[in-house]
C-alpha cells in the first residue's frame, strides 16, 4: 500500500453534515450538508490539485522573483513556480500539520514556519475547523515566537461547488469593488474599478466568466464580514463568509481540477500578491503578538 500523498485525512461529523480536512496544507478535502458535496472530489492517489483546499502563510498568491525588502534587509525566497519565476501560495502548501485536538465536531491543526531561506522569522499556526449543522467555521491563529518582527499575510484556498450541479451553471455574486490587473506572470500591475468582465455584484454564470481576479473594496455586514455566494439554478445557495482581516478575495475557475470540467475557488486573502514587495495590507507581526482571522462556508436549500 502507498501512503496518501495528502497525509492523514481527519473526519467531522454530525447529524446533517460532515468534514473532511487533509494533514498536508490543512486542506479541506470535502465538506457536506444534508448529503450534499459542496467541495470538489479528486483520486485518492493524487497529491492536492491546484492548492486545493489548502492553507496560504505566512503569504497567499505570488512573490515576485520571490525578492522583498523588510526592515532594511534584502530576502530570496525559494521559486516554487518556476514556470513564472516567483515564490507562490506560503510555505506550509505541502507541510505536515498535527493534530491538537479532535473531535466529531472540531480539529485542531498546528504547523511552525520555521526559520529558512528567505523567511528567517518563526511563526506558530494553528488552524481550528468547527463543523456546523449548515458548513464550517474556521479559525486561524498565528503567533510569533521568533525574536524578530516577522511580515505576515493569510490566504485559504477552498474549491466550492453544490453536488449535483454543473459548476458552468452556478451564479457567482461577490462585492468587489475593485480588482488587480496582472501582468504575464500573474504579478498584479494595476488595481481598476471593476467593469463588465469583472463586476460580480450583480451575479455571473460561471461557465461564461473566466476569472483569475483579486477583489477589495468588499462590502460589510454589521460584523464585518463579507459574503461571497454560488447560487443554484434551483436557488439552494452556498455562501462563504470572511471576517474584517480577509481584506481581499481572490476568485478563481479553472478547467484543470481533474475529474471535473470546470471547477471554481474563491479565496479569502489578508493581503494581495505580491504583498511582501509592495507591502499592501501586510501585516507586520511583533514577537510575542499573534492575529486571529475567522471565515467560514454556509448552504442552505
Amino acid at each position: 500500500m502507498t501512503a496518501d500523498p495528502t497525509g492523514f485525512r481527519f473526519r467531522l461529523r454530525g447529524e446533517h453534515s460532515s468534514a473532511e480536512i487533509t494533514q498536508v496544507g490543512a486542506a479541506l478535502r470535502a465538506l457536506t450538508v444534508d448529503e450534499v458535496d459542496l467541495v470538489p472530489s479528486y483520486p485518492d492517489d493524487a497529491p492536492t490539485p491546484a492548492a486545493s483546499g489548502v492553507v496560504l502563510v505566512p503569504w497567499p498568491n505570488r512573490i515576485r522573483d520571490g525578492k522583498y525588502t523588510f526592515e532594511g534587509e534584502d530576502l530570496q525566497l525559494a521559486i516554487s513556480e518556476p514556470k513564472f519565476g516567483n515564490a507562490s501560495h506560503g510555505l506550509l502548501r505541502f507541510g505536515m500539520y498535527q493534530a491538537i485536538e479532535h473531535t466529531d465536531a472540531r480539529l485542531v491543526l498546528g504547523a511552525d514556519v520555521v526559520p529558512q531561506t528567505g523567511y528567517p522569522f518563526h511563526l506558530r499556526t494553528r488552524v481550528t475547523f468547527d463543523l456546523r449543522d449548515d458548513g464550517l467555521h474556521v479559525t486561524h491563529d498565528i503567533e510569533n515566537v521568533g525574536a524578530r518582527t516577522a511580515p505576515v499575510a493569510l490566504g485559504v484556498h477552498p474549491y466550492l461547488q453544490i453536488g449535483g450541479v454543473p459548476t458552468a451553471d452556478l451564479v457567482v455574486h461577490s462585492t468587489g469593488t475593485s480588482t488587480l490587473v496582472v501582468d504575464e506572470r500573474n504579478i498584479p500591475v494595476a488595481e481598476v474599478p471593476v467593469d463588465a468582465a469583472t463586476d460580480l455584484r450583480a451575479g455571473k454564470r460561471l461557465g461564461d466568466a473566466g476569472l483569475d481576479n483579486g477583489y477589495r473594496g468588499l462590502e460589510r455586514d454589521a460584523e464585518g464580514r463579507a459574503r461571497h455566494t454560488l447560487t443554484a439554478p434551483d436557488g439552494r445557495r452556498l455562501e462563504l463568509w470572511q471576517d474584517e482581516g480577509f481584506r481581499w478575495a481572490q476568485v478563481f475557475t479553472t478547467d484543470r481540477y481533474p475529474g471535473h470540467p470546470l471547477a471554481v475557488a474563491i479565496e479569502p486573502m489578508t493581503a494581495p500578491a505580491n504583498a511582501f514587495a509592495t507591502g499592501t495590507d501586510l501585516e507586520k507581526l511583533e514577537p510575542g503578538s499573534s492575529m486571529r482571522r475567522e471565515w467560514g462556508v454556509r448552504f442552505t436549500a
